[in-house]
């Protein structure tokens, strides 16, 4: 999990949560697309799952105010 900006108002902040096993990102959540992407056979399965719970999407969406503007 990172954040990532490039001013100081934090208006452009990027919150960024990498799914990672053996050394390879399968999932990813970028707060700017708003979505899970897969990047794997595995992890397109399984963002489509993620994708499909409407609360753990919501999750990810309010953590760029919870874990980077805090």
């Amino acid at each position: 999990t990172k954040c990532i900006h490039s001013s100081h108002d934090f208006s452009d902040m990027v919150y960024i949560d990498n799914y990672i096993f053996s050394k390879d990102v399968y999932i990813q959540f970028n707060s700017t697309v708003g979505e899970f992407v897969g990047y794997t056979e595995h992890g397109v399965y399984n963002a489509q799952l993620f994708y499909n719970n409407p609360g753990q999407l919501q999750s990810e969406r309010a953590n760029v105010e919870r874990y980077c503007k805090h």
